[in-house]
């Protein structure tokens, strides 16, 4: 079926097509032969060729103006180079992108000629005759470039256009439409409709070289970007499938909640997938039981190690120098085994506090961090605060403790400043006081931990947390055990 027979087809359009389909022909066949003979060193002929180039060219213009097209005159031709007489040199030609294009026209002759020149320039190249044809190829992937022409039986070049870039694998391939001048108004739509670029019939050997290398160019950074982004997405999936393991194992390190001789309840909120905060607890001997919660600058592999670093020697009695059943002892201790010059310049705070059962009393220290809740039925909370310097910021600093009782049935509550330093959703950050508050009003909750982070998280909007929540409740016993 021709584009004469095309229904609703432009009648002189269609003319132009059938008559300039052959004549394109000669100029294509006789620019391949030029070419091969001055490759081959021979000169016969070559005069003979640029006359016949010279008639096409001529029947070319007759065509148009005869057939009433107002289209621009098309680019011109580049003049045959002969070589100088009695000596004929190869063709040299600069390095090229070649690819693998799929070259799309209902026209034999127009496939032959075209296919002949690609692969000439180095190319691959696979035919299809129709859009469907085109279609139909591309599903086996791997094309580089699609010469697609504009005029054809059924499935024509525009629409083709538009059903690939409407399929996922197939919307950024880049196509060149294959026209004549006077289609350029479809051409237009069709570099609207993503097409990269086009090539007027018949194709000149010059610009059909430049506009299929900058296309091939185009795509081989589009590519290695591609390729770029997978590896980043990888590498990506991989660092976060390690820090969700870390994350597992900091967890692990955490101590187990308890029902005696202290009820302990604990909650554990990051910010991202590995915090900075840890806490623990452990029996000193029958009667002294200690209790603390760390809080590292920062987060991430390096604020995580560090608290797991700091716990361990709290958790395992391995720190230096340091006598467990007294905060002020274990603070200094723990300022010179960690300065934040060998730690990268990070530092942390903590709460330290031992019970004393046999006495019914908590001596306290604290190193930067905020105070523990001392709850106890029937008062507002007591405050429980030693101050001192930030843990590993300077050398050398005294840190002191303070004893408090602790009457039966009372409850003590640790935190991080994760859990006030909270923003609210239109700005403003809540105050301290207001955490107070809502304990004082919660007090005896038994899921206070819990109860704690979700009132945080109703503050800030319910989005994540721009810092490390940790809650540790201890109840203590009614009576002495």
């Amino acid at each position: 079926m021709t584009p004469s027979s095309e229904p609703g087809a432009d009648p002189l359009a269609a003319l132009r097509h059938d008559l300039r389909t052959p004549v394109n022909h000669i100029l294509g066949f006789s620019e391949l032969l030029e070419e091969e003979l001055a490759d081959r060193g021979i000169r016969d002929g070559l005069e003979d060729l640029g006359k016949i180039r010279a008639a096409a060219r001529k029947m070319l213009d007759i065509v148009n103006s005869s057939l009433g097209t107002e289209s621009p005159k098309a680019p011109a031709r580049r003049p045959a180079q002969h070589p100088p007489q009695g000596r004929v040199e190869p063709h040299s030609q600069p390095a090229r992108t070649c690819g693998k294009i799929l070259l799309v026209d209902d026209d034999d002759g127009n496939r032959e000629t075209l296919r002949r020149r690609l692969e000439k320039e180095g190319h691959t190249v696979s035919e299809a005759a129709d859009g469907e044809g085109a279609l139909e190829a591309l599903k086996a992937g791997g094309f580089d470039l699609v010469l697609l022409d504009m005029i054809m039986p059924g499935l024509d070049g525009e629409a083709t256009l538009a059903r690939m870039k409407a399929h996922e694998d197939w919307k950024h391939l880049p196509v060149v439409m294959i026209s004549a001048l006077d289609e350029l108004a479809t051409v237009t739509r069709c570099i609207e409709a993503g097409a990269e670029d086009y090539l007027p019939k018949p194709c000149d050997p010059a610009l059909l070289r430049a506009r299929i290398g900058a296309c091939l160019e185009k795509k081989a950074l589009r590519d290695q970007e591609q390729n770029f982004l997978r590896t980043i997405e990888e590498t990506s999936n991989r660092l976060r499938a390690d820090l969700e393991e870390a994350a597992r194992y900091v967890v692990t390190t955490l101590p187990p909640e308890t029902d005696a001789p202290l009820r302990i309840r604990w909650r554990f909120q990051p910010s991202s997938e590995l915090g900075g905060d840890a806490f623990g607890h452990r029996a000193l001997d029958s009667s002294r039981h200690a209790l603390y919660l760390l809080d590292v600058c920062g987060h991430g592999v390096g604020a995580a190690l560090l608290s797991v670093a700091a716990t361990e020697a709290l958790r395992s009695g391995t720190l230096p120098d340091a006598d467990f059943t007294s905060p002020a002892s274990v603070l200094s201790a723990l300022n010179a085994a960690f300065p934040m010059e060998r730690h990268g310049n990070m530092y942390f705070t903590i709460w330290y506090g031992v019970y004393d059962a046999s006495t019914r009393t908590i001596r306290h220290g604290s190193g930067g961090h905020p105070p523990a809740l001392l709850l106890v039925d029937g008062e507002p909370p007591r405050q429980l605060l030693a101050s001192g310097m930030l843990v590993g910021a300077m050398p050398d600093t005294t840190y002191r403790e303070d004893v408090c009782d602790v009457p039966p049935g009372a409850r003590l509550v640790i935190f991080s400043d994760g859990a006030y330093e909270l923003r609210r959703p239109g700005g403003g950050m809540i105050a301290f006081e207001d955490m107070i508050s809502w304990v004082a009003a919660n007090s005896r909750d038994e899921h206070l931990p819990e109860a704690l982070i979700e009132w945080a998280r109703s503050i800030t909007g319910g989005g994540d947390f721009d810092d490390d929540v940790s809650v540790l409740t201890v109840d203590f016993p009614q009576s002495n055990p």
